[in-house]
Parts: structure tokens; sequence; C-alpha cells
């Protein structure tokens, strides 16, 4: 016995002589991994003209598939306990690799071709599921038949000579498959990708993946949204590498220190002069505005915040200069191979006035960052009155980082 079946109804059975000397169905024959059974519409037609078409109630082009040679042959056909029957119509849902590997479970498909303008309406009845191959129209079921045929046939243990061929394909993991090379080297000044010579298998796996996640955002990005690539059980996987491939990443900093006296009010590297000589609370300068850019920076690549690297508990970053320790954050970001592509933050502050200094705090971070200036977005705001920095309890900070994949 077989271990899969096809029974197919059609009315042109020598349609699918080609698949029977095809590669992979051929070897499933010899290895009486499939049984292929082809029953013709005709024989199960009436009258001596063996008629399985007829002119459709109400009028209308072309001729209809009659019900009863099509429910005939399909009696006709012993069903197995594991069955399912297919009905090839352009109405039908459009066929996906999940398709396949579901059905692939099974013991048998029945697969009815429809032909002509149509079928009679009461066909829909036998069939479990209805298959398109797409949204256009075809003269007739045989070639979805075939493809159905052979993309199932593939997943059958023991078709294929190596069954990892099947993981890396298009749309086993809805993306679309990464490029593949062969010799020569270099074929009309064409070269072959460095990495996949390099016998790197790491980096090669990296940059298959990379190649994969590109096609299909420039190809199939509609692959990528939906929902059955979002629920599939290899999504996390492919979520967590995309993250390894992503080109942007953003990381919003917040910092807020208390106005007191005895301390120097600094923000952004400048010294500011507050009216009833206030200044910033904190182990280091306070610099609120270099802080948030720095928390900013780290959060971007989920490297946590500045008390993670500069804790408040370690005597050697008491009154740190904070334009410093961005120095350090940013060699950091670097070594992790991102720069940063722009910067905008937000100072909420009663008093002093801000906006006269911001040209001088723009100079010193770009200086830190060798970032140009125009790509360095300071503003500040008053809260009103309101809250801790309407009461001039304390001065805080917004900011937003954009960091670039270098």
């Amino acid at each position: 016995m077989s271990n899969f079946n096809f029974d197919v109804i059609t009315l042109f059975p020598k349609a699918f002589e080609l698949i029977k000397n095809s590669g992979v169905i051929t070897r499933a024959l010899e290895k009486n991994l499939i049984d292929l059974n082809l029953h013709d519409l005709r024989e199960f037609g009436e009258g001596s003209y063996r008629q399985v078409d007829d002119k459709p109630y109400g009028g209308g082009a072309g001729m209809v598939l009659k019900p009863e040679p099509i429910f005939n042959a399909h009696e006709s056909i012993s069903k197995f306990p594991k069955s399912k029957t297919l009905l090839m119509t352009p109405q039908g849902k459009v066929l996906k690799q999940k398709d396949l590997v579901r059905w692939s479970t099974l013991d048998q498909i029945i697969i009815i071709c429809g032909q002509y303008e149509g079928f009679d309406e009461r066909v829909r009845s036998l069939a479990d599921e209805e298959i398109s191959l797409g949204d256009y129209v075809l003269s007739g079921g045989e070639i979805p038949a075939i493809s159905i045929i052979n993309g199932l046939t593939r997943l059958l243990p023991g078709t294929l000579g190596d069954p990892d061929s099947l993981v890396d394909e298009s749309h086993n993991s809805y993306l679309l498959e990464y490029p593949h090379y062969t010799r020569p080297l270099i074929f009309r000044e064409m070269k072959v990708p460095d990495v996949l010579v390099s016998g790197n298998h790491k980096e090669i796996k990296l940059w298959r993946n990379q190649k994969s996640f590109e096609r299909t955002l420039e190809r199939r990005n509609d692959l990528i949204s939906n929902e059955n690539y979002k629920k599939s059980p290899k999504s996390k996987r492919i979520n967590k590498e995309s993250n390894l491939l992503m080109e942007f990443r953003i990381g919003n900093g917040y910092d807020i220190h208390r106005l007191v006296e005895g301390r120097n009010l600094i923000i952004g590297g400048i010294t500011l002069q507050h009216p009833e000589n206030l200044g910033l609370d904190g182990h280091s300068d306070a610099d609120v505005l270099i802080h948030s850019i720095m928390d900013s920076l780290l959060g971007a690549i989920s490297l946590g915040d500045i008390g993670k690297f500069f804790p408040p508990t370690e005597e050697k970053w008491k009154n740190a200069d904070s334009l410093f320790l961005l120095s350090k954050v940013i060699e950091l970001i670097r070594k992790e191979g991102w720069e940063v592509n722009n910067i905008d933050s937000v100072i909420v502050a009663e008093r002093p006035k801000i906006k006269p200094h911001v040209e001088a705090m723009k100079k010193n971070i770009s200086e830190i960052l060798h970032i140009d200036e125009n790509l360095i977005g300071i503003k500040a705001t008053t809260n009103e009155q309101l809250g801790p920095e309407g009461r001039e309890e304390g001065i805080s900070c917004h900011s937003v980082a954009l960091l670039v994949k270098k």
C-alpha cells in the first residue's frame, strides 16, 4: 500500500502524464510513497455520448459541468480514514504552503477539476475545501491539481534526498528564501558575496537571515504583516534575529533633579544662573539634559540606563562632568555597531531662561557625539507653575534618540 493517495477527477487525464515523468513525482511513485489515480470524468458521463456538461439554467455563455457525473465519479473512489476532497475553483481560498503542510498528514486527497464555465453549484457539497492558485482564471482545474500534487509530494518523508532542504524554503517561515550562488565565483563581472566563501558559518547564517528578511520586505511585505506570520511558531525566533538586522533603533530618556541651594546649575554642559541661586542636586553634576540623552542612547539598544554604568554609590562619579560620561556612552554605542542619527530633547523649567543658551548646549553635545549641530534638537518649556518643575522644585528633561546601524 502507498503512503499517500491522490485521486483526481478530470476531463483531461492526459494532462497528468507530464507530472508522472518529473523528478520528484517519479521518485515518489517508484518508491511507492504516493499513488496517483486518475478518474476520467467522461467515463461517468450520461448516454451514448457520455455527456458531462449542459447549458446553464437562466441562460448565459458557455457550458456547465453536470452534477451526476462528478457525484458518480466521487462515489466510485474508495475513501481512506484520513481523506479530504478539494475542489479546484477560482472562487476558492488561495493556496498557501501551510495548506500543503496540513494536508501532508492525511492518507488521501481527492481533487475535483472544474472545467468550462464552471460546475453545477451542488458539486460544492462534495468538497471539504475549495482551492484556487490565485486571483486569475484558468481553462480548467488540472494545472492547480498538478501544483498541489507536486507541492504536497515534496513534503512527504523520503521524497527528497535531503529533507533539510525544505526548512529554509520560501513561505515555510512566512519569509522568502535567501539568494543562492554556485560556481564560478565571478560571472560576467557579478561576484559571489564574500561572506559565502568566508567559511564563517555564523556570519553566513546571519547574512542569509538578513537577505530573507530584506527580500520579503522588498517583494512581499504582506507576508510579514500577515496574521499567520505573527502567530507562526517560528515568528519569535525570526523577530529575535530580525532585531539584529534592523537598521534603525529609537530610544527614550528622562531625567529630573531637585533644585537646591549650594549647587551649580549645569545644563548641556553650560553653567546657568538661577534667580534664586539654586542648582541641581545629584551625585554627578546633575546635568538633566545630558543624562536624558544618555538614557535615550542606552535605551535604544536595550543596555539599561546611566545608573547601571555610573552608579551613584561609586565615589569616582561624584561631581563627574556629564559631558565626560556622555563620551563614554557614545564609545559603548559605537562599539555595539551603532551611530547617532539625530537627537531631540525638551527641557522643562520655570527659570532660568533656557533658550539663550541652546546653541552653546548643542555645540557641546555635537563635539562629544561627532554629529552636526543641526541633528540635535533642544527645546525648552515651562510647566505653567504645575508639578515639581512649575513649583521650581526641580528641572526635568525628555530626550529621544535615533540610532542607525553602521
